[in-house]
């Protein structure tokens, strides 16, 4: 094959790390080609994190809209479209992978719609949506493949009943009843969602909590409001199976511990496990890349430990974050390129669009404990804002961790109102390693929700103005 095209570089897979990646080299004047098998943006803009966050946004109003006579809003005849919704939801998602598609043209990255798969570390065949293979020569190979939904044996997608995420965002029906096996946060977003459009909602986590690893007083906060509506939260419980009843609805068999079982009937199972990285049948073994449980351990700069094959996104390992994703994507880039950069980062902030949303950057209490820190706690309820107050939203808290003796900031956790917009301050602040008297002393427009965060850090001085001091 002596006259296969060649390339700087051949990125495998073109959701948020692989277009990214795709987009800086192009930037960086390298020879790329982008190969994507379904549709670019991948899980994240195809039928996660922005449809999900579009259904939500609409969940919200209707909901603001249904309760509005609280605050003197009253609507009659208010009803829900799905149709409608659907389609306005799948404008978005047309209008950005068009986008995206723009964005690696006017770059100058090449777009290869096909699957593509490892021959050697410097090659890379392609076989086309039209049929056609070719294989193209490249000096570095990334593998951008993602992941996908972990599907459980006794819970087989059907795509009506037993669905997962990439199902529930696209329903054109709301169920009567739902319930949602895994209280992770996929499964709590949706789930959130469709008990504001009024389904009976269940969920069933197999670990003692909900969201494990967030702050258990963030996840308190959620689970209350959900209860309070009206969901059914089975926690230290497994989904063993279902029968089919005659009426068409399910009957889920449920182990709650302790040597009892209950039958919950339900019309829909969402299957909210988790995600397992997509790294089978690269070719990639065949080569001699390491794989560890499914993902491809990498080094600081995204190298795997064949030289030329990097790996980036949620195939590399946790947290499976686009935003890690993305960054992920520029690091390798700008190192195929010859420039200097590295992952150095200080944290990975966390975005739960749930009701009411959860933020998180850095460190939790019990982290820094454990790291032989004697933490600081700065809090400051979203309920002494009025902010808050006046767009009726008061649930939940600012809670910052410090270093006791030196002040300096280790970990932000937000629950409530635009926490997942408010927490990019949180992260400027770990990443410049600011103390408590930097933010505290910066003066914050009022009123504002940020206002919290400037209270949370006085808070944590002891100076705070609008709460009383601990």
């Amino acid at each position: 094959m002596a006259n296969a095209k060649s390339y700087d570089a051949v990125v495998i897979g073109g959701g948020p790390g692989g277009y990214v990646c795709g987009i800086r080299l192009g930037q960086l004047k390298q020879k790329v080609l982008v190969v994507e098998k379904e549709e670019v943006g991948g899980v994240c803009l195809n039928w996660g994190c922005v449809p999900s966050k579009a259904l939500i946004a609409t969940s919200h109003t209707y909901e603001k809209a249904k309760d509005g006579a609280a605050i003197g809003l009253v609507i009659d005849g208010l009803r829900l479209d799905v149709n409608k919704m659907q389609d306005w939801k799948g404008g978005i998602v047309k209008k950005l992978t068009g986008g995206v598609r723009g964005l690696l043209k006017g770059n100058g990255a090449e777009l290869v719609m096909g699957e593509g798969r490892v021959v050697s570390p410097t090659q890379v065949s392609i076989k086309t949506r039209e049929g056609a293979t070719e294989v193209v020569d490249a000096k570095a190979i990334v593998i951008a493949t993602g992941s996908s939904t972990i599907e459980l044996p006794a819970f087989k997608f059907d795509g009506k009943q037993i669905i997962g995420a990439k199902e529930a965002v696209s329903l054109r029906e709301i169920p009567k009843r739902l319930l949602v096996i895994g209280g992770g946060v996929i499964g709590l977003e949706l789930g959130c969602v469709y008990q504001k459009f009024g389904s009976q909602v269940t969920v069933v986590e197999a670990t003692p909590s909900l969201l494990p690893g967030v702050d258990p007083e963030c996840t308190a906060v959620v689970e209350k409001r959900m209860v309070k509506h009206g969901a059914k939260i089975l926690k230290n419980a497994k989904a063993m199976g279902y029968e089919k009843n005659a009426d068409g609805s399910l009957a889920v068999r449920v182990d709650l511990g302790d040597g009892k079982f209950d039958t919950l009937v339900t019309d829909v199972v969402l299957v909210a496990v988790g995600m397992r990285p997509s790294s089978a049948g690269l070719g990639l073994e065949e080569i001699g890349v390491k794989l560890e449980r499914g993902f491809i351990p990498t080094d600081h700069v995204g190298r795997t430990n064949v030289p030329t094959v990097f790996a980036i996104g949620d195939v590399s390992g946790m947290p499976m974050l686009a935003h890690k994703a993305s960054k992920e994507g520029e690091v390798v880039a700008e190192i195929i390129a010859g420039h200097k950069a590295a992952k150095d980062w200080v944290a990975i902030p966390g975005a739960i669009f749930t009701d009411p949303e959860i933020a998180v950057a850095g460190l939790t209490e019990a982290q820094a404990k454990e790291k032989g820190i004697d933490v600081k706690v700065g809090k400051f309820p979203f309920g002494a804002l009025g902010r808050a107050m006046a767009v009726n939203e008061t649930d939940g808290f600012i809670k910052l961790v410090s270093d006791k003796k030196t002040h300096e900031v280790l970990g932000f956790h937000i629950v409530g109102p635009a926490a997942t917009d408010l927490i990019s301050e949180g992260m400027l602040a770990l990443e410049m390693h600011a103390f408590l008297e930097d933010i505290g002393m910066t003066m914050h427009p009022h009123p504002t929700l940020g206002e919290g965060i400037m209270e949370a850090s006085l808070s944590g001085l002891g100076q705070a103005i609008h709460i009383l001091n601990r």
